[in-house]
């Protein structure tokens, strides 16, 4: 496969003052203002660049090494030219970069001062590595002269995130000529990353002058057109959709009826071509919720009982030769489990994140794409047998689903309509006793999963309650976000903000009247408590609505063999970790509307309400 970090420079290079003259620069770029400050006018003709050529979104954190991007940035919003964020805190601003960034599928920059405030990316960076996802670290940083001697906020900051982040280490500027044209190569690489990239840039005093006003070049400054951008810019997918093939990428052609007996997986961010693909070979679809493809006639649910060692039909599991996977599956031990038969023959299909995809390392193959060629209809044997194939999953599966499914009977409306007043009566205290039916995790979940809609978007925590979710909700064809690449619950909160923030601002049309939800556990909202903090200074806020179930702890440690061979006492005292914290009163601090929904009537009403902007919704659960 190509190398997904293949740029225009090696994945780790560094720049001395006066930069690589080997760029020309652009007449807009040099038509910018001049101020004489080395700092402002570098900032100035790097950010000028990354706005012309797709950047939408800067975020920036305060810090003073870091002031003449951060003026910049804001003169660039005050003309129009780009959307900026302010957080204060460095983590919770990675996180909801990569929010951004996994929405729109834009690469978006987070500009830091030096110090600490860079090594507070590192989780954000990790994810965006594992993921895939276009996030840049744009950091500030003392110059050479003050390095190892102990210097106030100085440390070795190029390569801080490790040898998977490829990053530019850039000498503080002197205002020589040729910085006009590093700065533009810089701001094509940043623009054009697919993965994260780290920009490490010195500045010495004087940090900052005025920035002068950017009216006359915001007028005339359009957007660079796809032939004046860097190759490795061109052709990149909108979101939710899929990633073309790149130049020399390699493609597997199929036959559909000499692949008789596959399955397709798709895990997170597989995309609709995993679909496609399940749909044109007449293979059954194992499709987890975070991955884009959930949805279609070929969709098998009951997916971990079939593949399980105490499946109720062995013949299906035993018999399957072929797997075709796509995205990262990460919900199930029983894919990694059906990978690793020595029987199977898995294909693993285009990006898995950083790493390759490859459990008990026995993938048979790593491929860009492949081409389906359904099983003619002339072939009256392979079809007969393609279709009995499909059928006995998708009907064992929905045997399974039917069975495990909540037994809440129908309403009898024929008894609402009743002219006797005592089967009215029944009906009433029938339709009442549902409505007052304590929520579990299983209502939960569906509840929220009905109420969200092509034109929303979903975010999934990384706790217990994902797995319910992925285990019962039927196919609808919606954007699930979730930081699958490591499965962490640091930052869930603030990449919900910048989902939110990527759909409602700059998204389709459809999905700006949408509402994002986030569904997390109370250890996972406690972990990012402090990214609550939006809406400040005057900055526009999204319509979000965090749906916390509150179970008092960890309660996945209690699903895991940990739990039966620890002490009791010992493992809530460091696995449930067990917590006491009033919702109510830290969404009130924040800013937030809070409710409680104790109840399926609470619950669904609190979903479907256009009530509050911004609400947190307290769901108590048992822990068993």
């Amino acid at each position: 496969m190509p190398d997904r970090h293949a740029e225009s420079e090696p994945p780790h290079s560094q720049h001395p003052a006066g930069g690589d003259a080997s760029a020309a620069s652009t007449p807009v770029a040099a038509s910018l203002p001049r101020t004489g400050n080395p700092a402002t006018d570098f900032s100035l003709d790097f950010l000028a660049q990354l706005v012309q050529r797709g950047v939408t979104d800067l975020v920036v954190c305060p810090g003073s090494r870091s002031q003449a991007l951060s003026l910049v940035a804001a003169e660039l919003e005050r003309v129009g030219a780009v959307r900026l964020h302010v957080r204060i805190d460095e983590r919770s601003a990675g996180f909801f970069a990569l929010g951004l960034a996994a929405e729109t599928g834009r690469a978006v920059p987070v500009i830091t001062t030096s110090g600490t405030a860079v090594a507070n990316l590192l989780p954000a960076m990790l994810e965006a590595f594992h993921a895939t996802v276009p996030l840049v670290a744009v950091t500030a940083d003392r110059p050479e002269e003050l390095l190892g001697i102990g210097a106030n906020q100085a440390t070795t900051q190029p390569g801080i995130f490790g040898p998977n982040v490829p990053h530019d280490a850039v000498q503080a500027p002197v205002g020589a000529a040729d910085e006009v044209s590093l700065a533009e190569r810089l701001a094509m690489r940043a623009a054009a990353t697919r993965g994260p990239l780290h920009l490490n840039l010195a500045f010495r005093d004087p940090l900052s002058v005025a920035v002068p006003e950017l009216d006359a070049w915001a007028a005339g400054a359009a957007t660079l057109a796809p032939a004046d951008r860097d190759a490795a810019d061109q052709g990149r997918a909108a979101p939710g959709q899929d990633e073309p093939p790149a130049s020399g990428a390699e493609t597997l052609d199929i036959e559909a009826a000499e692949w008789p007996r596959t399955l397709v997986i798709a895990g997170a961010a597989a995309g609709p071509e995993a679909e496609k693909v399940a749909h044109d070979g007449g293979w059954p679809l194992i499709a987890e919720a975070t991955s884009g493809s959930r949805y279609g006639r070929n969709l098998v649910l009951a997916y971990r009982q079939l593949l399980g060692p105490t499946s109720p039909r062995p013949d299906l599991r035993d018999a399957i030769e072929r797997v075709l996977v796509f995205g990262h599956p990460t919900l199930s031990r029983e894919i990694p489990q059906l990978i690793a038969r020595d029987d199977v023959h898995a294909v693993v299909v285009g990006p898995t994140g950083g790493e390759p995809y490859n459990p008990g390392h026995a993938v048979a193959a790593h491929v860009d794409a492949v081409r389906v060629h359904p099983v003619p209809t002339a072939d009256a044997h392979a079809r007969t047998e393609s279709r009995a194939w499909l059928r006995e999953w998708v009907l064992a599966s929905r045997k399974l689903m039917e069975a495990d499914a909540e037994q809440t009977p129908a309403p009898d409306i024929e008894a609402s309509r009743s002219s006797d007043t005592a089967v009215r009566g029944r009906f009433a205290k029938q339709e009442l006793a549902v409505a007052r039916t304590k929520v579990d995790r299983r209502m939960l979940a569906e509840a929220v999963w009905s109420a969200t809609w092509p034109h929303d978007r979903l975010v999934l925590g990384a706790s217990t309650l994902i797995r319910s979710l992925d285990a019962q909700v039927a196919g609808k064809p919606i954007r699930v976000h979730a930081n699958r690449g490591l499965a962490g619950i640091d930052g869930t909160i603030a990449t919900t903000l910048g989902v939110a923030v990527g759909s409602q601002l700059g998204g389709p049309v459809s999905a700006q009247g949408g509402v994002t939800r986030a569904l997390i556990g109370d250890l996972t909202l406690l972990h990012d408590a402090s990214s609550l903090l939006i809406g400040q200074g005057g900055e526009w806020a999204p319509r979000v609505q965090l749906i916390v179930g509150n179970d008092g702890g960890g309660t996945i440690f209690d699903d895991l063999e940990v739990a039966r061979t620890a002490a009791a006492e010992a493992h809530t005292r460091v696995l449930y970790t067990p917590t006491r914290v009033d919702l109510k009163a830290l969404a009130t601090a924040y800013g937030w509307s809070y409710c409680r929904a104790e109840t399926r009537a609470d619950l669904q009403g609190a979903l479907v309400s256009r009530e509050h902007e911004r609400i947190m919704i307290e769901v108590p659960l048992s822990r068993g």
